[in-house]
């Protein structure tokens, strides 16, 4: 048996993954979230650096891969044998945002950095034994999964894969997929239990109800679908509802000793709403509170959030024990609300269910604020893998006995059946998103030729389809190929430089190639250069308001619209959908104000778009110009230019690497 590295005994599913690792063989661990997989990228990990093997980790989200190489530096701050913090090179990071020490045994990647290694130049990784895949069934998110099937689909046989995956039905056709593409032996380990058995409730008629019965007696009044009893002339039956109010809520989870809880909901402005609600009741002794408080103020201190308005009114919300969490704030800020709430002394935190994905985040209990959210096409129901994400978090592994997940629930919006449905059903199965993207096509092309499409039946969506569905597949990529073809990217024979351009510019290939090969990128200075490339990733709210007159964002409007013109009426001609994206100038005052050296604060006014979003869109900025900058097929004035303007974008709150070293 091999050597136990963790100081606690494993469990018989752990034990197995860890036999079939020392076995040499690939693994596919599909288990609840809670039940303890990370165990087994810690042990991969630890063993692959005991014989000198590099590994690669990959996760689903940024937040998740800077946690992750926090974790494992202070886990391996120095070569093997070398006491703690006599070096910082075991472990590196790639994000796009932010590179770290890449030639590190271990490095965590995001997919899609892993991804593009693969295809521009897969010789790096020929000195890897491991690559690692946090939360595998990422592959049927339906804009990132193809990047997660490619990156499994082109893993050169040579490296070991780790696959961990929530709960599961179809696990054994995914292991027999990536068995089937590698010729490899893939073992699977499925486990069911849960080790912190969850207990869940339910707020109904603002009463806490304990049971699925009991709901339908009580909630329901005993009618199981309010919204589809009528009166014989057709008019729908009005059952009294007496709203889900808080004070109930809280107070059963404070007396039961059920706190710390993460509060999830679906909207942004809903966190803030229910946070500052929440702050009206009483979660800290004077003790907690000064320690809460004491544990805040050193951390805005130290992420330079001091002065920050945000950080102000947080402290507010701070002193009673509670704190909200969404995209929209600072990335800093949600650094700071994410370890309150990790040192146990924040009581709630309210948040949106990314919270859920992957960052360890444990509490005692979990509240969901609704059953139903909003979709490209009006109100749904969760999905089952929804729900088990969010309620895993309740309970604690050897902290607590039980986990509790609360379930607020509105007869009028949802039916009883679908409750149940939401707790019994089966997991909804992963199924393949595949949908290469140009700049993969241009890749694969400069080393195989119209011979590319060899590959497709190797996919993930070969296997899973059949009939006219697997042939639209092959169709669809056969007409990309056939598009950039006819404009100019590849001969029948091999890239033209055009093609070698567009094959670096990931998501955004055609337009940005089109503009470069017109020499209307030339012109640009470092400025208009970013005012572009921030329009080019920017992707409006629903409902968003038209970005307000601005002189450079007219000119380079300008500038856009023959060839965005062109590649439309290329891609309607070639039936390809979604088209390429056209850009959105709703951040350029606020840009370019930021390149004249503003203040952050100057620039959150200038926009209507909330700070975490100004930050998300110009690190991607900063992403897209670096492609820009590094590229060996791009002429040499425009790579400077690129640099630049990174360069002047790239400090103090967008400074994403920079954030990372202070933590």
């Amino acid at each position: 048996m091999p050597p136990a590295i963790h100081p606690f005994p494993y469990d018989p599913f752990q034990q197995r993954a860890i036999d079939v690792i020392e076995s040499g063989a690939s693994l596919f661990v599909a288990a609840p979230t809670g039940s303890g997989k990370t165990v087994l990228a810690d042990y991969v990990i630890e063993r692959a650096f005991e014989r000198r093997q590099r590994l690669i980790y990959t996760a689903p989200i940024k937040a998740l891969s800077n946690q992750k190489f926090r974790d494992f530096t202070a886990r391996h701050p120095g070569p093997p044998g070398t006491r703690a913090g006599a070096g910082g090179n075991q472990v590196g990071i790639m994000t796009g945002d932010v590179t770290i020490n890449p030639t590190a045994p271990l490095v965590i990647m995001t997919t899609e950095i892993y991804r593009n290694t693969l295809l521009e130049d897969i010789e790096r990784l020929a000195g890897y034994a491991w690559i690692i895949f946090d939360e595998v069934h990422f592959l049927d998110d339906p804009e990132r999964g193809t990047v997660w099937e490619e990156a499994i689909l082109f893993t050169p046989p040579h490296i070991n894969l780790l696959a961990l995956s929530a709960t599961i039905p179809n696990v054994q056709e995914l292991a027999q997929w990536i068995r089937a593409v590698h010729q490899r032996p893939v073992e699977v380990i499925e486990e069911t239990h849960r080790p912190v058995p969850l207990s869940v409730r339910f707020q109904c008629q603002n009463r806490i109800l304990a049971g699925a019965e009991e709901l339908k007696r009580a909630g329901y009044q005993g009618v199981e679908d309010w919204g589809r009893l009528r009166f014989r002339h057709g008019q729908r039956r009005q059952f009294p509802l007496h709203p889900n109010r808080l004070e109930p809520l809280i107070r059963e989870l404070h007396d039961r000793d059920q706190l710390p809880c993460i509060f999830f909901t679906f909207g942004r402005r809903r966190t803030e709403e229910l946070a500052w609600e929440l702050s009206g009741f009483p979660l800290l002794d004077a003790k907690e509170r000064a320690a809460l408080r004491a544990l805040f103020d050193e951390l805005c201190a130290r992420y330079q959030l001091t002065h920050d308005r945000g950080a102000e009114a947080l402290g507010r919300l701070i002193d009673r024990g509670v704190g909200f969490h969404h995209a929209g704030m600072l990335p800093t800020l949600k650094e700071v609300l994410e370890r309150c709430f990790t040192s146990r002394l924040m009581k709630v935190i309210v948040t949106t269910e990314t919270f859920a994905l992957g960052v360890n985040m444990p509490a005692r209990s979990v509240v969901l604020d609704a059953l139903d959210k909003r979709g490209p096409h009006g109100f749904r129901l969760l999905r089952r893998r929804e729900f088990q994400q969010m309620a895993g978090r309740a309970g604690r592994r050897g902290m607590d006995a039980e986990g509790f997940v609360y379930l607020r629930v509105n007869p009028r919006h949802v039916s009883y059946p679908e409750v149940l449905h939401l707790l019994q059903a089966t997991p909804e199965p992963v199924q393949s998103r595949f949908n290469t993207a140009y700049a993969t096509l241009l890749n694969l092309y400069r080393h195989r030729g119209r011979s590319l499409l060899d590959m497709f039946p190797k996919t993930l969506y070969y296997a899973q389809t059949s009939g006219a569905q697997r042939q639209q597949g092959l169709d669809l990529m056969q007409r990309k190929l056939d598009l950039l073809e006819a404009m100019g990217y590849l001969t029948r024979t091999a890239l033209t430089p055009k093609g070698e351009f567009g094959a670096w510019v990931y998501g955004y290939e055609l337009l940005i190639t089109e503009l470069h090969a017109q020499r209307r990128l030339a012109g640009l200075d470092p400025v208009a250069l970013a005012v572009l490339m921030t329009a080019v990733v920017y992707e409006p709210r629903p409902g968003a308001a038209l970005p307000r007159s601005h002189h450079l964002s007219k000119r380079l409007a300008a500038l856009c619209r023959e060839p965005l013109s062109r590649i439309h009426k290329e891609e309607t001609r070639f039936r390809i959908a979604p088209k390429t994206k056209s850009p959105s100038f709703h951040l350029s005052h606020a840009m370019e104000a930021w390149m004249g050296a503003a203040p952050f604060d100057r620039i959150a006014r200038l926009c209507d778009v909330d700070e975490g979003e100004i930050v998300r869109y110009f690190r991607m900025a900063v992403q897209l110009l670096r492609q820009l900058a590094e590229m060996p097929a791009g002429d040499a004035a425009l790579r400077a230019t690129a640099e630049k303007a990174m360069r002047r974008i790239n400090r103090d709150v967008i400074d994403a690497e920079a954030q990372l070293r202070l933590g």
